[in-house]
């Protein structure tokens, strides 16, 4: 993979210095980066992999009962390995990735370094692989963007230009992530962009289709969950619990954000406990965290991949008890890994949650109406998209998402129903968004509509001076 890199470096500084012309730089450097971009995320996939397999993996393995003090002790080390990378090294490789793209795309013109995008590979990679209750899916997009403003310095483009190839390094980011092309279009007009430029949108989609094309080279072209069948709206009664899935996801949303920004606010205050040490107590949470459940249920998915047990969910192979259970466990988990000063995402565990949330609520379904025990898979695959729409707040994004990462799309009405409940209700009871409300707590506000800031004459731009946004 490093070779194949290096090789393809190579080739697009040979390309480059035959276009004099910035338009065609900006062309050639669009397609190319959906192709290193795809590598880049496939490296960093493989690596968290390798990482699982080698640390949380065997510690839940391990023989006897010092599996308990192996799980608990694995994510604590990890969290305290991030620690002191997230302080000395790359404070902006902290949190999500998300955040740390938006601030570089509004405020820096698209300008992420080397160093942090070094820091968010390696550090989230042990992170993640030690069983911190965090996602891939953000960090590599905050990757990606800095692969892409690499290649935009390579190839000389001016500051506009460069800050356009952060809108594709996230388009192409999410593509190879979730194996979604079309919602990493959708995802990056939400979150990123906010209007229609025309260059922008093509760039973005030429990045994220190739992104896909290479991560389905690589790692393989089939869905990221497996679900049996092609669930449908089999009985129209159910609508009324796919409403009441909608209001529960709200609910789990506002839970979530709430516990989150509460809960790293008191690690800030925590002046008693050094910065670089506050992870490894995240950590060392979460892995507590996981032993409950394992010990529970014999089950997974708190620390370490949690698509196992998430597909079990999706296929209507957990009880209800289970799927309520690891609903409040992963919440928890999550608070704990990210509000310490954790550098992963959030994407992977609201998805999560709402398939067990909607799992559970398919009990329901089942139990009153006397429906077919496939609905407790297809309310899994809804509360999916509902609670990510609750917490993310791209409601698009939200629908095709799910479609695409489930390859099916015969739960159109249902998704469209919980999803825009859930979306209306957590956005009338908390109007900022999750990624707006973190950056908040760092002194950093955004313009509406993605459009760039000019700082005063001779003033900084407001909190970029050793960012650490968790």
């Amino acid at each position: 993979m490093a070779g194949l890199l290096e090789l393809y470096t190579h080739f697009v500084a040979w390309l480059l210095r035959r276009m004099p012309n910035e338009r065609q730089r900006l062309l050639a450097v669009t397609i190319i980066a959906g192709g290193i971009c795809g590598l880049a995320a496939v490296a960093f996939h493989l690596s968290i992999m390798g990482l699982e397999a080698l640390f949380i993996e065997r510690a839940n393995a391990a023989s006897g009962h010092s599996w308990i003090w192996w799980t608990i002790l694995c994510p604590t080390i990890g969290g305290l390995v991030a620690g002191v990378g997230l302080t000395y090294f790359a404070p902006a490789a902290a949190g999500s990735g998300i955040p740390q793209v938006k601030v570089a795309y509004t405020l820096r013109d698209g300008r992420v370094t080397v160093r942090e995008t070094i820091g968010k590979f390696v550090l989230c990679a042990i992170q993640i692989g030690s069983g911190a209750s965090l996602g891939l899916e953000g960090p590599t997009v905050q990757v990606c963007a800095g692969v892409s403003n690499m290649l935009a310095r390579l190839a000389r483009l001016g500051p506009k230009n460069t800050r356009r190839l952060a809108s594709v390094g996230m388009a192409a980011g999410i593509a190879a992530a979730f194996n979604a092309p079309i919602a990493a279009v959708t995802f990056t007009l939400e979150e990123l962009i906010g209007d229609l430029d025309q260059t922008m949108l093509s760039g973005v989609i030429v990045a994220a289709a190739l992104a896909a094309v290479v991560e389905h080279s690589v790692l393989g072209s089939k869905p990221v969950f497996h679900v049996q069948g092609n669930y449908s709206l089999a009985n129209s009664s159910s609508l009324v619990w796919y409403a009441l899935l909608g209001l529960l996801a709200a609910i789990v949303s506002i839970a979530f954000t709430d516990s989150l920004l509460g809960l790293r606010a008191w690690f800030r205050r925590l002046t008693g406990v050094p910065r670089w040490v506050q992870p490894a107590i995240g950590g060392a949470a979460t892995g507590a965290i996981a032993v409950l459940a394992l010990a529970l249920f014999h089950l997974n998915g708190i620390a370490g991949d949690p698509y196992g047990t998430l597909t079990m969910a999706l296929t209507g192979q957990m009880t209800v008890t289970a799927m309520a259970v690891f609903c409040v466990l992963k919440l928890a988990s999550t608070v704990c890994s990210y509000s310490s000063g954790g550098s992963g995402g959030i994407f992977a565990p609201a998805l999560f949650m709402g398939a067990m949330l909607g799992g559970a609520v398919g009990y329901l379904d089942v139990t009153v109406f006397h429906h077919s025990a496939d609905s407790i898979g297809a309310f899994a695959v809804v509360g999916m998209g509902a609670v990510f729409a609750g917490i993310v707040r791209a409601p698009m994004t939200s629908v095709l998402i799910i479609f695409e990462m489930t390859g099916g799309y015969g739960l159109v009405l249902p998704l469209m129903i919980a999803n825009m409940s859930a979306f209306v209700l957590a956005r009338h009871w908390r109007h900022i968004p999750v990624y707006e409300a973190l950056l908040a707590q760092d002194n950093i506000f955004l313009p509406h509509g993605g459009g760039p800031v000019d700082p005063p004459e001779n003033e900084p731009l407001p909190g970029l001076e050793g960012m650490a946004t968790n």
